[in-house]
């Protein structure tokens, strides 16, 4: 089987097993975009928590991210943990939007995917994991998103090197798969949903869909 008939029977086992997802939680992509800064290293229930802070705050608003008082920004983020790094990432983040995009979201996602991809990544505090994700669930272009849940699926499975890097995954994906938003949110999604009852640091691959189709994992933390 070649890797792209390889890609998309992983994706329709993975809908088969737990169904449609509905990523990413956020009412605008400026929520999103500002979830997935908070979302590094912390659990999605403890990002909703800063979210709603920010809201009653009234600060969900580009220009008012911008101007907020850092300190004040990083009480309010607190339950998102690192909420004094994060505070200043937000900042970063909503400077440069301000200086190249005139705080506008529009704007910048006009741009060309893979030009701004470039400039996001340039944004200190803005890897390539939160870049891929505010250009596929804000700004709903197909740059697929790789995380901790993909490379351990992936590498226990045998499916790549142990010493594969992110770009090397997100080539693997892109390369074997169509360039469809959907299709790129969906699967990111279901890798997670996979990686949280399954695919644990102590692995159940006896229970693993994805293990009665393609073999068992191999169990490697």
């Amino acid at each position: 089987m070649n890797e792209s008939n390889l890609a998309l029977r992983i994706y329709k086992v993975l809908l088969k097993a737990f169904g449609p997802q509905h990523w990413w939680p956020g009412d605008t992509p400026l929520e999103i975009v500002v979830g997935a800064i908070l979302t590094q290293n912390t659990s999605w229930t403890n990002v909703e928590k800063a979210i709603i802070a920010l809201k009653a705050a009234g600060l969900l608003d580009a220009k008012r991210l911008k101007g907020v008082a850092i300190e004040k920004l990083a009480e309010l983020i607190r339950p998102a943990g690192y909420f004094n790094v994060k505070a200043r990432r937000l900042k970063n983040f909503f400077e440069w939007l301000e200086a190249n995009y005139e705080g506008d979201l529009d704007k910048m996602f006009a741009r060309g995917l893979s030009s701004l991809r470039e400039e996001l990544l340039e944004v200190r505090g803005v890897g390539p994991e939160t870049a891929d994700s505010i250009l596929l669930y804000a700004g709903q272009k197909p740059s697929f998103v790789v995380d901790a849940y993909t490379y351990r699926v992936f590498s226990r499975h045998q499916l790549i090197p142990a010493d594969t890097t992110y770009d090397e995954i997100k080539e693997f994906f892109e390369s074997n798969l169509p360039a469809d938003v959907q299709l790129y949110n969906e699967y990111h999604a279901l890798l997670v949903a996979l990686g949280k009852k399954y695919c644990k640091p102590r692995p159940l691959c006896a229970e693993c869909p994805l293990g009665k189709e393609i073999g068992p994992g191999i169990i490697s933390d």
